[in-house]
């Protein structure tokens, strides 16, 4: 993990202050009305809230494709209101690149992904000159980007490096157990077919092989060449189930099974994985925490390993 003087150095350039204006809230103003914190997915959300104690707003939530969410009237005044904009960046919120660079130029912005060191990342396959933004999905990665909150989010509230400490031993904690339940699978059975390119950091960072219907991004179409592709795998491996994602359409996922019993291979949906956006709000998949615990725990069960029902701690949905 890198230092955190690297960090603040890393925050100078991706964290823009209006020049001579101050954030609208300071700890000096607990007595005031909480600070209005905006964070566009729920995964920096989620972070920010466990940081501070405090509300964090979300603008784009379960169920929510941030690859293709364009900002409505409702987000640019909610954006336009805000002490502090934490985005993730790295082109996941395509359509918002041009709205923050205008934002940035008079209120406190933060890219969160984009503090991370370049050659840490994996690159779109697709665009070898970008880089995969789903780094929530390696451990190490995220408590990175959470450590490169701390500055933002300490005007807000005093307490935020001990918060920081104690939430990123959670995300070590849930780090350990998928590892375990990961580690599992049947060596004949390690292949995630999902419906889009998410999961490359939850793969490397658990061992996983890792193939997506979609490219990266949702708004690329998967070819018939890339169905029969997947087939082959799917027949050739004998993988038993694919996995299906909250904020994506199961439609290519379906001809794959499709075409797997064509050939006489039985493949089912092994289970909804969250993806780019987390579970309900208030709920506990709804955290970091507990997506990682669903995701985890169910990739293990459908392929063949060993985890128990109701996740880490028994806090799972019931059949979630």
């Amino acid at each position: 993990m890198l230092a955190r003087r690297g960090f603040l150095g890393l925050m100078a350039g991706a964290l823009v202050p209006a020049a001579g204006l101050a954030p609208r809230f300071a700890l000096a103003d607990t007595a005031a009305a909480a600070p209005a914190i905006v964070a566009t997915t729920g995964m920096i959300a989620d972070a920010a809230r466990a940081l501070t104690g405090l509300p964090v707003t979300a603008l784009i939530g379960p169920g929510m494709d941030p690859h293709g969410h364009r900002p409505t009237r409702n987000d640019i005044l909610t954006l336009s209101r805000a002490d502090l904009v934490l985005w993730h960046g790295l082109n996941l919120e395509a359509q918002f690149a041009d709205l923050m660079a205008g934002l940035s130029q008079k209120a406190s912005v933060l890219a969160v992904a984009e503090t991370l060191p370049a050659d840490l990342l994996l690159a779109d396959p697709a665009y070898p000159d970008r880089p995969d933004p789903h780094i929530w999905f390696d451990p190490a990665l995220w408590s990175q980007a959470t450590l490169a909150m701390e500055p933002a989010l300490s005007v807000f509230a005093s307490d935020v490096a001990a918060r920081g400490a104690e939430y990123r031993a959670s995300v070590d904690a849930m780090a350990r157990y998928a590892k375990e339940v990961l580690g599992t699978i049947p060596v004949s059975s390690p292949l995630l077919i999902t419906a889009h390119d998410a999961f490359a950091y939850f793969g490397r960072a658990f061992g996983l092989e890792v193939e997506g219907v979609q490219g990266i991004s949702t708004d690329s179409e998967a070819g018939l060449s890339r169905i029969a592709e997947l087939v082959d795998l799917l027949v050739d491996r004998q993988v038993p189930a694919v996995f299906v994602e909250s904020s994506v359409s199961d439609r290519a996922l379906r001809a794959l099974i499709e075409g797997a019993a064509a050939r006489g291979h039985t493949v089912r949906i092994g289970g909804e994985l969250f993806s780019d956006a987390m579970g309900p709000e208030g709920s506990y998949e709804g955290t970091w925490v507990g997506m990682m615990d669903h995701n985890a725990t169910t990739i293990a069960r459908a392929l063949g390993g060993t985890a128990p029902e109701r996740g880490a701690s028994g806090r799972l949905a019931a059949n979630g």
